[in-house]
């Protein structure tokens, strides 16, 4: 039905949007209010054809314009472009690409861990306590952590997946970089970002430094 509403390019009323979904004007009533409450669609009355009659005018729904984007296991790709344009812009001419890529992962990463750490102010960190704020922090950037000792916690998923099976030691150094980063910024001393790849996961996970 969303997608019948953007393809439509019009203001579109409740009982076009049912018919487009084979659905009753009533349930394409909640799933559209639904929608509008999710900041998806914006709705306003409008009279049919712009012709006044009497009674209140239907109303009418159009697409805002957010973008949205679904993707389970959760993919970051717009993250990964945008460590790569940084590279390309502070690249020193004859430079290496991977090793500019590589710095701007670093500080992309310590940037997100300096931004955690003012929000949550947890002051010094040990090891424990540092994996649990990384814990939540990652789990929120797609990275699905799970804590496989009290100080270890494995990335189980790839937000960079499918581009790193194409170019793995490009984008895991650069995901490795990012991680070193996030833990300077967060302050997090005691915690090493470590590369120590499986199939089908990240390639990094976090531990306590011996």
């Amino acid at each position: 039905m969303y997608a019948f509403i953007r393809r439509a390019r019009r203001p579109v009323s409740r009982d076009e949007a049912a018919a487009a979904v084979g659905i009753s004007r009533k349930l394409a009533a909640f799933h559209l209010d639904k929608l509008v409450a999710a900041g998806l669609l914006r709705a306003h009355y409008e009279p049919a054809d712009g012709i006044r009659r009497v009674g209140r005018a239907p109303k009418r729904y159009e697409p805002t314009d957010v973008d949205i984007r679904v993707s389970i296991p959760e993919r970051r790709h717009e993250v990964l472009a945008d460590i790569l344009l940084d590279a390309v812009l502070a690249a020193d001419p004859g430079g290496s690409p991977r090793a500019a890529a590589v710095r701007a992962a670093g500080v992309r990463g310590e940037d997100l861990g300096a931004a955690e750490r003012r929000r949550a102010r947890p002051g010094r960190l040990g090891a424990e306590r540092a994996l649990t704020l990384c814990e939540g922090v990652l789990s929120r950037h797609g990275f699905e952590p799970s804590r496989e000792a009290p100080t270890c916690l494995r990335l189980r998923n790839c937000p960079f997946h499918p581009l790193a099976a194409r170019a793995p030691d490009l984008v895991c150094g650069i995901n490795h970089a990012f991680l070193t980063g996030f833990l300077s910024g967060l302050g997090a001393t005691p915690l090493r970002a470590v590369l120590t790849p499986r199939a089908g996961e990240c390639c990094v996970e976090l531990r306590a430094t011996p």
